[in-house]
């Protein structure tokens, strides 16, 4: 009897254990849902203002330099090419802030060719000279929800190494560990990166909790710094709670 009663009283501690524990993880997958909303929201309502401010601006004063064109083909026709070469000018420019706008939600090398070849377009852009180390094969396609993520680590800490590291190199690194995606941003620079409130580093690590990955920064003063974050292979795109 006291041998059962003691079995008793120890698989009602774990189950109450493993309840606690469960509760924990799921509340955590929560808030870091509703903060990946939070983030999601506020990029919805900057693209909106952007193309408020930029491309829609430019197609309306578009639209009147082709209205204007069309008035005085027969009266002004020099002031009619004039306009229409306005529009030209008008046109090319809304494309470029309507790509630019694009590239920032997705880039179409990443939906056409994923994520290696994405990685690799972006490594040279910036002013610190920067390598792409990758063990993906080549063409292979993970799931978009892992792909964008990956994605926007490695942009995110790139733009940083850029704007405040005054490293003289960097390195991204991109592998696979059993059923998860590693991707690491390196750079030989002073050191001192933190994840702060509000800062891009912070919409990162609310980014990969929103896919159920881990996200960590090291950044000694001095440096180096390292931005690693893991990714679920299997990772979707997080649901409403």
């Amino acid at each position: 009897l006291v041998i059962a009663l003691h079995r008793a009283v120890v698989t009602g501690l774990l189950c109450t254990s493993e309840s606690r524990e469960l509760r924990r993880q799921v509340e955590t997958l929560r808030t870091s849902r509703s903060a990946v909303l939070d983030v999601e929201a506020s990029e919805l309502h900057r693209i909106e203002r952007d193309l408020h401010d930029g491309a829609q601006q430019r197609l309306v004063a578009l639209t009147i330099d082709l209205g204007l064109a069309t008035e005085r083909l027969d009266t002004d026709p020099a002031a009619a090419r004039q306009l229409i070469l306005d529009g030209q000018e008008q046109a090319r420019e809304a494309l470029a802030e309507i790509r630019d706008l694009v590239r920032g939600i997705a880039p179409s090398i990443l939906l056409d060719r994923g994520l290696a070849a994405a990685l690799e377009s972006i490594v040279g852009r910036g002013p610190v000279p920067t390598v792409l180390v990758s063990e993906l094969a080549p063409g292979e396609r993970l799931t978009p929800a892992t792909e964008r993520a990956a994605y926007f680590v490695a942009t995110e800490a790139l733009a940083n190494v850029a704007k405040h590291s005054g490293a003289e190199h960097g390195e991204v690194r991109c592998r696979r560990e059993g059923s998860r995606l590693v991707v690491e941003v390196w750079d030989d620079g002073h050191g001192g990166a933190r994840v702060e409130p509000g800062g891009g580093l912070a919409g990162l690590a609310n980014r990969i909790a929103g896919v159920d990955g881990s996200f960590a920064v090291s950044s000694p003063p001095g440096g180096p710094t390292i931005v690693h974050a893991e990714i679920p292979i299997s990772a979707s795109a997080p649901a409403a709670v």
